[in-house]
């Protein structure tokens, strides 16, 4: 499942949380999974680095390739075509 903005992981504990996909600075496995965000903080969790991987990619996708709702794209046409006839 796509969070928005978020990806879903468990720490070492079981704990489970979400991140903001769009913070994270570097994965790396050795062999816990080290996550470094842009802020510096440092998150270590279950799941492996191929995993984090393919979770960031899929929120990226998501966030890219997926139309927003009808109701949006409603109001984008309208408020285009009110500035063409301005």
């Amino acid at each position: 499942m796509v969070y928005e903005g978020m990806i879903k992981l468990t720490r070492l504990g079981g704990e489970v949380f979400l991140l903001n996909a769009d913070l994270i600075r570097y994965v790396e496995e050795r062999p816990d999974t080290f996550i470094t965000l842009t802020t510096g903080e440092r998150l270590v969790v279950t799941e492996s680095m191929d995993e984090v991987l393919r979770r960031a990619v899929a929120y990226q996708q998501a966030k890219y390739l997926v139309p927003p709702p009808a109701d949006c794209r409603r109001q984008a046409a309208a408020s285009a075509q009110e500035n063409e006839e301005a």
